[in-house]
């Protein structure tokens, strides 16, 4: 059994994760806003047991090698990481109504 990787968050991602949380509390109060945590929690779980569960479309798209993309369950919000061989490399977590090249682009 392969061990458990950690994640660890970028910045950028850190601060899309804390926007978030403040919109989902401004606009459905503190209750949505702990769902959307607990939600989060689970996905980065899940791509720390799974490395290579996250969709490459973006990968491809964005010609950025290895970069996946994880959906949250009942939020509209993805998580973009690299699986690297100590850890997992969270880039962004993003409302899936943004625009995710653009983003991406201005990035880098």
């Amino acid at each position: 059994m392969v061990p458990k990787r950690h994640a660890q968050l970028r910045s950028s991602a850190a601060a899309d994760v804390d926007e978030a949380i403040a919109s989902l509390r401004d606009a459905a109060g503190d209750a949505i806003a702990l769902n959307f945590i607990a939600a989060l929690e689970h996905g980065i779980n899940q791509v720390t047991r799974s490395p290579h569960v996250g969709s490459l479309r973006f990968a491809f798209e964005l010609g950025i090698p290895e970069l996946r993309a994880w959906s949250l369950s009942r939020f509209p919000y993805v998580i973009f990481y690299l699986p690297l061989n100590d850890h997992i490399d969270i880039w962004r977590v993003l409302h899936t109504g943004r625009d995710i090249p653009g983003t991406f682009s201005r990035d880098h």
